[in-house]
């Protein structure tokens, strides 16, 4: 039987952190081409001032209005790549707060809003797009400027004699090259810039790059400070309407499941009660149906309680939980766990409600036959991948059931990521910050 997992392809995490992650500096020739590409990049951003210059002309009318989302797309598509780079090739983390836009007819005049408002990311984003091509491109100019003049020494070097005499002067650096003497100087002074500009220029420049980068580019501590306020906010309502909305449910479910049997059941019995003397046949078939009664409900209270906190969560962990989930699903699951130890019950609750919905939407709309859980702890993160074979084209905004897994996640800093191309496979991964506290109780 084939158990080999399909691959979605890489997923999106989300990362807030602020600091400088410590990075080696790039070695070599290669630091070198990374200049070459930072620089390439500043000259990118020269076209696009001109043109967001133009925008900007005309953001007093409707053509301005109706260019703004492409030119802030546009925008936004460089920085993030330039934010890219600096984390992979400096380990310098530039976090954004983009603030959220409605797609609506008024897009436009609400991007000229924050345009305006200048202290936003989007604002943020155009100044720095307009200053880039000098400021970044004189930082990442430098190592292909020193590979330009060794190029000229050594040109002076073989030259430089000839043509003194047909110039009536010719200067390399600080040494004006006046004889064969000068021209073999001028010529070893080039040669010297090719390793400054490789071994050491070309890996600085990098560096340099990603902290003017970070200084232009990162919002400052009162934005964030601002936009994570907004997020607990939003996320403390998510979790006060859900908890409502459970408390509402245990209410309607006691009301009309078990508390209706045992009312039945009471007067069931008072009904054998009055028959006792008179008829003791009808008694014991009163009886039988008041055990009935009981008996059903025992079982939707304990339908009841398991909705709640099931009882293998609270015993055996997270780990054995999933696995429950996964032998009474309608896919074939098999899960991979590895946990030295537990969550807080808070996280574990909120991992395996999340899992539970995903598996259930998996095999109602997927398609899919086969399923795969992951559940690992990494980094202080415990990270959940659940992956099926099904048709794919899921999408987070399409549709409440994701949509609710993900304001679930977020009361806990949690974050959700779904990757389902067209014919699938699907790959959704949540990753919520924890610390394993509890002993481990889950079986291997």
């Amino acid at each position: 039987m084939d158990t080999t997992r399909p691959s979605a392809g890489s997923v999106p995490r989300s990362s807030s952190g602020t600091g400088t992650a410590p990075a080696p500096l790039s070695s070599g020739p290669v630091g070198f081409r990374r200049s070459l590409v930072l620089w390439g990049l500043s000259c990118r951003a020269f076209w696009l001032s001109l043109w967001l210059f133009f925008v900007y002309l005309t953001l007093s009318g409707p053509l301005g209005l109706k260019l703004m989302p492409s030119a802030v797309r546009r925008v936004r598509s460089l920085a993030d790549r330039q934010r890219a780079l600096a984390a992979e090739w400096s380990g310098v983390e530039i976090p954004a707060a983009y603030p959220e836009i409605p797609a609506s007819a008024d897009q436009g005049r609400a991007l000229r809003t924050k345009l305006v408002d200048k202290d936003n990311q989007i604002a943020r984003d155009w100044r720095w797009v307009t200053l880039d091509p000098i400021v970044g491109g004189a930082i990442s100019f430098g190592p292909l400027l020193l590979v330009l003049s060794g190029i000229w020494g050594l040109t002076t070097a073989v030259f430089g004699a000839q043509l003194s005499d047909s110039w009536d002067s010719i200067w390399y650096l600080f040494i004006p090259v006046d004889g064969v003497g000068t021209a073999i100087l001028a010529g070893l002074l080039g040669a010297v810039q090719f390793p400054l500009a490789f071994f050491w220029a070309g890996p600085r420049a990098v560096r340099q790059h990603s902290r003017y980068l970070r200084a232009f580019l990162a919002p400052s501590d009162a934005e964030l400070m601002a936009g994570r306020i907004e997020h607990l906010t939003a996320t403390r309502s998510d979790a006060v309407d859900t908890q409502m909305a459970e408390i509402r449910r245990i209410e309607r479910d006691l009301h009309d499941g078990a508390q209706a049997r045992l009312v039945a059941m009471g007067m069931t019995l008072d009904a054998a009660e009055q028959l006792l003397e008179s008829n003791p046949d009808a008694v014991r078939a009163l009886l039988v149906e008041a055990r009935q009664s009981s008996n059903k409900a025992l079982a939707e209270l304990r339908d009841l309680v398991r909705g709640i906190h099931p009882p293998v969560l609270a015993d055996r962990g997270l780990g054995d939980a999933v696995r429950s989930l996964a032998m009474i699903s309608q896919l074939r699951t098999e899960v991979e766990v590895d946990l030295p130890a537990r969550p807080e019950p808070p996280v574990e609750s909120a991992a395996y409600f999340a899992v539970s919905e995903i598996l259930a939407n998996a095999a109602k709309h997927s398609g899919a036959e086969r399923c795969w859980i992951d559940i690992r702890h990494e980094a202080g993160m415990l990270r959940i991948t659940v992956t099926d074979n099904g048709r794919g084209g899921a999408d987070i905004t399409a549709g409440t059931g994701l949509r609710g897994i993900e304001r679930r996640l977020a009361t806990f800093d949690g974050v959700l990521a779904v990757s389902s191309p067209l014919n699938g496979p699907t790959m959704v991964t949540m990753e919520l910050p924890c610390a394993l506290s509890s002993p481990k109780t889950t079986s291997s």
